[in-house]
Order: C-alpha cells, then sequence, then structure tokens
C-alpha cells in the first residue's frame, strides 16, 4: 500500500513555529524510515536549541498505520499533554516515516493540561500543511530471467509500470534482472508480460 512520507534529503527537516500565550512553540519534522531517524533530529534539536525547556518528541518509523515503530515523549511536560497529542496528529495525517520535534521555550504563562495538548497538537498540525511530501510504494526484489532478444522488451514493459530496475546479471544463455516489486495494491499483470514474451520469461521469485 503507497503512502506518503516527507519529501526531505537525510539529516533536513521542515520548520513551522507558532507563539501561544508568549510561549513559543517550533515544530520539526523530518523523514524517519527507522527510529534512529528520531533520535538524531532530536540531538539536532537539542544542539540548536540548548536553552529550551521541553523538547517533545513523536514518531511514526513506517506506515501511517504502524504500531510497532512508534513512540512519544512528553520531555517533562505534564503526562499526556505533548508526545500523545502530537503522536495522534501524526497518526491521522496519512503521512508515515515521519519524524517530529516540538520545541518549547516558556513564556511565564502556564497554559494548563488542555491548553498545552491544543498548543502542540497544533503546532504538529500546522506543521503538516506546509510539509512537501512524496509518495512511497514499499516494494520487495523480484528476478525476471529472459534472453536477450526480450531485454528491451521487459525492461520497458517494468517502465512503463513504474517498476524500478535495481540490477542486472548477464548469464551464457540472457539476464536476469532485479526489480522492486510493488508490495499490497494492485500489482502489474504478469500473465500479460508473459504472453507479451510469449512464454519466454523466468519469473525467479514467486511472490503474492
Amino acid at each position: 500500500m503507497s503512502y506518503l512520507i516527507p519529501a526531505l534529503a537525510p539529516e533536513a527537516h521542515h520548520e513551522h513555529s507558532i507563539e501561544i500565550e508568549k510561549s513559543r512553540f517550533i515544530a520539526w519534522l523530518a523523514h524517519a524510515p527507522t527510529s534512529d531517524g528520531m533520535a538524531r533530529l532530536l540531538a539536532r534539536a537539542h544542539l540548536t536549541h540548548p536553552n529550551a525547556r521541553h523538547h517533545c518528541t513523536a514518531f511514526i518509523a513506517g506506515a501511517p498505520n504502524e504500531q510497532n515503530a512508534i513512540g512519544f515523549s512528553d520531555d517533562g511536560e505534564p503526562g499526556g499533554t505533548a508526545g500523545r497529542p502530537m503522536y495522534q496528529v501524526l497518526e491521522g495525517s496519512g503521512v508515515g516515516q515521519v519524524a517530529c520535534v516540538v520545541i518549547r521555550y516558556f513564556g511565564g504563562i502556564k497554559l494548563g493540561t488542555g491548553g498545552l495538548a491544543r498548543a502542540y497538537s497544533r503546532s504538529v498540525l500546522e506543521g503538516l500543511e506546509q510539509l512537501p511530501t512524496t509518495t512511497f510504494t514499499p516494494r520487495t526484489p523480484r528476478r525476471f530471467k529472459v534472453g536477450f532478444a526480450h531485454e528491451a522488451d521487459i525492461r520497458h514493459w517494468l517502465s512503463g509500470y513504474g517498476v524500478p530496475i535495481d540490477g542486472g546479471d548477464y548469464t551464457a544463455d540472457g539476464v536476469i534482472l532485479t526489480a522492486g516489486w510493488p508490495l499490497g495494491g494492485t500489482p502489474p499483470p504478469l500473465e500479460e508480460l508473459r504472453a507479451r514474451l510469449k512464454g519466454a520469461l523466468q519469473v525467479l521469485d514467486e511472490t503474492s
């Protein structure tokens, strides 16, 4: 199943800042395909804003419905007022592989538990509205073997369905192409390819 992810380079982040009752909330959003991405983003936030009162976090290091590689932290704010509201916004956004730090500079006016939850949620929500994204399709390697005469045909067919070719190995009697086969959704119709190549196709990795 394809889903949106942040369209950001490694070690880059998208920033959005709001001010509520003199407290400043700075949301950093980054691409995090693993939980290490969350750790690196938090470390950079601490280095850039060492004097901030709180560095609250939330992340989903996988698909938007991922329940394993997730996490959140209130970082000293009252329990349940920062990390969880931030995570809930991420979870409902449809964006995966995403990490967020909200950096708070306390302005001297207490917001209360409800006010804090709304502030952290709003900071992440507004940041997500401006976050550049791209579509990510989970893929698995799949190998196809054809004779030399059919190499151009299979390359053209795979390209037409948006399937990337990650490598090719040439043997005495043909070529083995390794493709990034999409997982989930409606896969490209292999029967169409078999018919096109008139049976001159070997699928070396049978996947569902």
